[in-house]
């Protein structure tokens, strides 16, 4: 589902963005940007679904579309310097894998299009104005895992009533980041609110070395 939303939304963008007046001179190529934060290789696996999908849509690279793909890998110092050698060449749009990369994308360009592969609170961390009516130059697609995370819990709850404790499964080097974060705190107001008073609370602890 997120496959397709992404291509139809990149197609619209295409399209509407483009002049009449370009449209009706031969040999204009369509160039799109793809600026992820992890290295080209890593990604590959999203980039060649990305063609394939294009292909389906009747882009063919290096036919009637060009892909400029950029990757960042372990210098993610660079995307900044990567996004604006992305705006220097004048891409009709820029797709952002990574929230990293989107902020990059988002500093170099106010004008060239910019679709997000996904984000999980683009309102939150000031990317959109908000998800009706994003705003700016940019669009794409937001989990929302944020908000949907208390509800699961809730549900849970339904399904399982006599549910006392229940286990988050995270990586043991990112237990304690976790239980800093949004999601984590968010877990905690609904068992609190579960529980029917303000000290209900969520334990974490690691399950093995």
């Amino acid at each position: 589902m997120k496959s397709k939303s992404l291509f139809w939304l990149l197609t619209t963008v295409l399209l509407t963005n483009t002049p009449p007046t370009d449209a009706q001179q031969p040999g204009k190529v369509p160039r799109i940007g793809l600026l992820t934060t992890a290295s080209t290789a890593m990604a590959a696996p999203w980039i060649d679904a990305f063609r394939e999908r294009l292909r389906e849509l009747g882009y063919v690279e290096g036919k009637n579309i060009v892909l400029e793909i950029r990757g960042a890998g372990a210098k993610r110092d660079r995307l900044s310097d990567v996004a604006a050698e992305l705006v220097r060449l004048k891409v009709d749009i820029i797709v952002a894998g990574g929230v990293e990369a989107l902020h990059a994308v988002k500093e170099a360009t106010s004008t060239i299009p910019i679709v997000m592969r996904y984000d999980r609170d683009p309102v939150r961390s000031g990317v959109v104005e908000s998800l009706a009516h994003p705003g700016r130059n940019i669009t794409g697609l937001a989990s929302i895992t944020i908000e949907l995370i208390g509800k699961r819990l809730e549900l849970l709850a339904e399904v399982v009533p006599k549910a006392k404790r229940i286990a988050i499964l995270a990586a043991r080097t990112d237990q304690a980041r976790y239980m800093a974060t949004r999601p984590y705190k968010e877990l905690e107001a609904v068992a609190r609110a579960l529980r029917g008073d303000a000290s209900g609370s969520i334990g974490a602890r690691p399950c093995c070395d």
